[in-house]
């Protein structure tokens, strides 16, 4: 009896105060949307990162005819440089960091030029003038600091290069724009807490003589607060559950249906699997925001 008494009164204010509710729904639908984008992207960098980290390779580019570096003044690296290099990659000292290791001549990688710029582009280049190149895959992707070390200013040698050098400028700029989601997100969720907080207080307000009339036959805080609680959870439920079908939405359609089928070098990409791991984490910060705004606001009403 209690209960049904209690929902009652809940619902009860939220049909008074429709204009209200309606706009907290909608903060909180905006603010958590924000918060579920926020945490799918950082879940899509951690992937991306995974996957480009355990491909990652460190290349060692030859000297050519056309090299310019204090290493090729002699021009294009000797037979026997080439030797060196490998050795020095199959030795006891490198052998144990690497996975794999992979040598280009100068035609397989003229060939793979012209795979990649296209056979219009292949006249502006002789296979002389392409790098023979050691393709490394480490072990452990963070220790190609020691393949650079130890082949830079080797003679023969061009250029060391670490892949995941130009991986991370990319990794970065998504972090960034993540951070500015959950900046947004927070503030929306400010909005949000203040308008719950605001729109309790009114409808206490509006209701002071109810509550007066309570009091004098002895109802205890509890009983009154819980209605007032109530709306509150009520409205940020509605909004958790508009912005985790918008969260479900974005990833079928978005990501699913248009990115993966357009975006073709990124083959890792969040699914519907993980936007249902975000699901319940939006409707428990939607309610627990809600409970706790709304119970500081009808108890601090209460003791005015």
């Amino acid at each position: 009896m209690r209960a049904g008494l209690i929902l009652s009164e809940a619902f009860s204010g939220l049909r008074r105060n429709l204009s209200m509710v309606v706009s907290v729904v909608l903060v909180t639908f905006v603010s958590l949307t924000f918060v579920g984008a926020a945490i799918l992207m950082q879940m899509q960098i951690a992937t991306m990162r995974d996957f480009w980290v355990e491909r990652a390779q460190v290349a060692v580019y030859m000297c050519t005819t056309i090299s310019t570096s204090a290493t090729c003044v002699n021009g294009e690296a000797t037979p026997e440089q080439v030797e060196d290099v490998k050795a020095k990659l199959e030795g006891s000292a490198l052998a144990p960091l690497i996975r794999e290791m992979v040598f280009l001549n100068h035609e397989q990688a003229y060939q793979e030029y012209v795979d990649l710029a296209g056979e219009d582009n292949a006249s502006v280049i002789t296979p002389d003038q392409v790098n023979e190149t050691f393709r490394i895959t480490l072990v452990d992707p963070s220790q190609s600091d020691v393949l650079i070390e130890a082949f830079s200013g080797m003679q023969g040698v061009e250029d060391v290069k670490d892949q995941m050098q130009y991986l991370d400028p990319l990794f970065s700029a998504l972090t960034i724009a993540t951070y500015i989601a959950v900046g947004i997100a927070a503030l929306m969720l400010i909005a949000a807490v203040l308008l719950i907080a605001t729109t309790i207080r009114l409808s206490a307000y509006a209701r002071r003589r109810e509550l007066g009339i309570m009091r004098l036959v002895g109802a205890s805080n509890r009983f009154i607060q819980t209605p007032f609680i109530l709306e509150g959870v009520f409205a940020a439920l509605l909004g958790s559950l508009l912005a985790s079908a918008a969260v479900l939405a974005g990833v079928y359609f978005g990501v699913d249906k248009y990115l993966r089928n357009r975006v073709d070098f990124v083959t890792t990409w969040v699914d519907l699997g993980d936007a249902w791991l975000v699901v319940p984490v939006l409707i428990l910060v939607g309610v627990l925001l809600a409970a706790l705004s709304a119970g500081f606001a009808i108890r601090r009403w209460l003791r005015a």
